[in-house]
């Protein structure tokens, strides 16, 4: 064998160590990862668990090249979303094993470019800023995005929270994901350096538990939340009879009622019910019309009624925020931008129904809004969110730009009550509330229905499936915030980053390779 023979394979092979160790090592690692980053996320909320969970993934791929970085990627994808979109199986088996492997898929690209990116000086910050462009991927394909189980969305209340002021939700995730990164770093380096490197890594949140938080601003007012619950569960949460879900709430609104009339409660200036308290069109249905209208009657203040109505198509329908003035009626309203796939509108409609029965319930597909949801309601213009909705920056950021009040979320919960979407959904709320300085309503049929301070501390929240009312004085807070007016820069400057440093890697890679000699997969 010639020495220019030797000197190619030897160039070729893996470095003893790293891409040629023990295999098993590696996936234990992934699988580590991807099972501690779920535990960081509610219901169970070990936040500090997100940064050890990244740096095992990252040391998983380390000195791999990109093929076996994708691999492991996937692995840890799947460590992860299974468990943490464990939820969807209230829609089928089936579903679950469809969307948590999609999902994993981003986690491989992931796997593969951080694979590629630790070679170059200064890798944990490209490898950080490569999950903001992993999510912000996740956030836009397929179908409109699924950006839910962002890193940033399990820091709802933690060290890391203020930072959502400045940049959002993207340096939330980026820099918890550095911080993993320089765990990872810390573990591979000796002596001062280590000493070094755990110092870097406890900065971070260190720095963030001092960073100040937004505070309330501006006036108050008095905001009534309806939770009226429903009477079915899972699928099938509207139960058997239509109009129950429409008449819980409207119920619950005379109490409130009464109990103004009878000092008993205080008298609000608005009242919210949820996404989905009228499960009839009110446009179409002169009974639904006046069950609402004799609510808000009584209170004798605007009420914003969650509603499902006819598209003026006639075909479709949408999801929609009605304000309903006691005097004048149904008058200023906003439509959900962001309906939720295989929901609200079901892709490949023709191929798919044949083979899925369940589609069916469904009903029509829904159209997307095209304008953000600042409402004038009463004394206060706030920002309508539906839902789905609050895990999406764009969605969120747009609204807060244009209403100067509290943000609301109103949901729907009530298919996915007791599987801990609905206290996921609340950790998005308490990320929102710090990133846009507002205080946010939520409010949910079934729970959970909450205030959330701008600081992103929850003043009180509600039981799920318990029949509720409550009224609480919000302020309207005017301020923006950095992130509220450059949030989607500070994003794609993250992305572009981490993509750039791939770039950087590939060419490297390149120039490193013997002629002649095969490419790195």
């Amino acid at each position: 064998m010639s020495n220019k023979t030797m000197t190619r394979q030897t160039e070729a092979a893996p470095p003893a160590g790293r891409a040629g160790d023990v295999p098993w090592l590696r996936i234990v690692a992934a699988v580590v990862g991807g099972v501690l980053l779920y535990l960081s996320f509610e219901p169970i909320a070990l936040w500090p668990l997100a940064p050890v969970g990244i740096a095992s993934i990252t040391l998983a791929v380390k000195g791999c090249r990109a093929r076996r970085g994708a691999w492991l990627g996937l692995v840890a994808g799947a460590a992860f979303f299974f468990p943490a979109l464990r939820w969807v199986t209230v829609i089928g088996w089936d579903t679950w094993f469809m969307l948590a492997p999609a999902e994993s898929l981003f986690f491989a690209l992931l796997g593969a470019a951080i694979a590629a990116v630790v070679r170059l000086p200064g890798w944990p910050v490209w490898a950080a800023a490569l999950w903001v462009a992993q999510e912000q991927a996740r956030g836009a394909f397929p179908f409109g995005g699924f950006p839910w189980a962002r890193v940033a969305f399990s820091q709802g209340d933690t060290a890391y929270t203020a930072f959502a002021a400045v940049g959002g939700a993207a340096l939330v995730t980026f820099l918890v994901a550095l911080t993993g990164g320089l765990i990872a770093l810390a573990v591979t380096l000796r002596g001062r350096a280590l000493a070094f490197g755990v110092a870097a890594a406890l900065a971070l949140p260190a720095l963030g538990a001092v960073l100040p938080r937004p505070t309330p601003t501006g006036p108050a007012v008095k905001v009534a939340v309806v939770q009226g619950n429903v009477p079915g569960r899972g699928m099938y949460f509207l139960g058997d009879e239509a109009g129950v879900v429409l008449a819980n709430h409207a119920n619950k609104t005379h109490e409130l009622a009464k109990a103004v009339r009878e000092g008993r409660m205080q008298r609000p200036d608005v009242v919210v019910w949820p996404e989905n308290s009228t499960d009839i069109d009110p446009y179409r249905d002169p009974e639904a019309y006046k069950i609402i209208n004799d609510a808000v009657r009584d209170i004798g203040v605007p009420v914003l009624v969650g509603a499902v109505v006819r598209a003026d198509d006639g075909v479709h329908r949408q999801t929609r925020s009605i304000v309903w003035d006691p005097v004048t009626g149904p008058g200023a309203s906003y439509n959900k931008q962001k309906p939720v796939p295989f929901g609200e509108f079901i892709p490949f409609r023709d191929l798919l129904m044949p083979y899925f029965d369940r589609l069916r319930l469904a009903g029509r597909d829904t159209l997307a809004g095209d304008t953000p949801g600042a409402l004038r309601l009463g004394p206060v213009v706030v920002g309508a969110v539906n839902c789905y909705e609050i895990a999406f920056d764009g969605v969120v950021r747009g609204t807060a730009q244009e209403s100067g009040g509290p943000l609301v979320v109103q949901t729907n919960n009530a298919t996915w009550a007791f599987t801990g979407l609905p206290q996921q959904q609340l950790a998005m709320s308490q990320l929102r509330a710090v990133e846009h300085g507002r205080t946010v309503v939520t409010v949910a049929t079934t729970g959970v229905s909450a205030v959330v301070e701008p600081d992103g501390r929850v003043r009180w929240q509600t039981e799920e499936f318990v029949p509720e009312v409550r009224v609480d004085t919000v302020h309207v807070g005017t301020r923006q915030t950095p992130a509220t007016r450059f949030g989607g820069m500070q994003e794609w400057a993250l992305t572009l980053l981490g993509l750039g440093a791939v770039a950087v890697a590939a060419v490297k890679s390149r120039r490193r390779r013997p002629a002649g000699g095969e490419a790195e997969a």
